[in-house]
């Protein structure tokens, strides 16, 4: 069974009804993300980050699965899928895909601010200040916020050097270092870009571009890996 490995952006999550930052009506039009996604934002005024933070969670009780993600779930039955996604949502998961890597955390999880190894599903979608760890700290969002490190960006490396065929959907990986996942994988194996305002990097070998929405490409790229 060949090795499937999908990299997944905001573009998928958006037609589920997920804003993202950089559309033109996007959450940076009415934040500065400097106020509530990096630690600086955190130290000053973390009520304001959990407030924001509650936000985008209660909305992410709110929508559903799209199509596209369903359709990557299915593709379980013919290739070893594993999804590397730079969203913090849990639509792939709810659409059943089993193997799911998020580079940027999880948006229903939070975290220790003095042991980061102390992960936690949080029950429901407000985490509120006095929301504290087993050690006594407070929670904060288990997000990777402007200005950390990236933990899972070398797993996700040696998952996509292992790919026998590599998808990119709904990302402009145009955010370092989740940018430079696409120089891991081999130069011969085929790769497939979706996304509706591609613009393809010309030193990547075997690159199909599909100029489609994730609902729709996805249907097409299902269609070419079963051909």
């Amino acid at each position: 069974m060949k090795k499937l490995v999908i990299l997944t952006g905001a573009g998928i999550s958006a037609e589920s009804g997920i804003k993202t930052f950089r559309d033109a009506d996007g959450l940076w039009n009415h934040y500065n993300i400097q106020e509530v996604a990096s630690p600086v934002a955190w130290a000053r005024d973390p009520g304001l980050v959990l407030e924001f933070y509650n936000m985008r969670r209660k909305q992410l009780y709110e929508v559903e699965p799209n199509a596209a993600h369903y359709a990557l779930a299915e593709l379980e039955k013919d290739f070893d899928v594993e999804i590397v996604t730079q969203n913090v949502d849990d639509l792939h998961e709810r659409a059943g895909s089993t193997r799911v890597l998020h580079l940027h955390g999880e948006l229903k999880k939070v975290r220790s601010t003095v042991d980061p190894d102390i992960v936690l599903t949080l029950d429901g979608w407000e985490l509120n200040l006095g929301d504290l760890c087993p050690k006594g700290s407070q929670l904060r969002p288990h997000i990777v916020w402007f200005g950390e490190e990236v933990p899972n960006i070398m797993t996700a490396g040696t998952i996509v050097r292992d790919a026998d065929i590599l998808v990119v959907i709904g990302t402009s990986l145009q955010v370092y270092p989740a940018a430079g996942l696409l120089h891991h994988a081999h130069h011969d194996i085929p790769k497939y870009l979706i996304d509706p305002n591609a613009e393809p990097d010309r030193y990547v070998m075997n690159l199909t571009v599909i100029r489609e929405k994730a609902t729709v490409g996805v249907v097409e790229l299902k269609k070419v890996l079963k051909s």
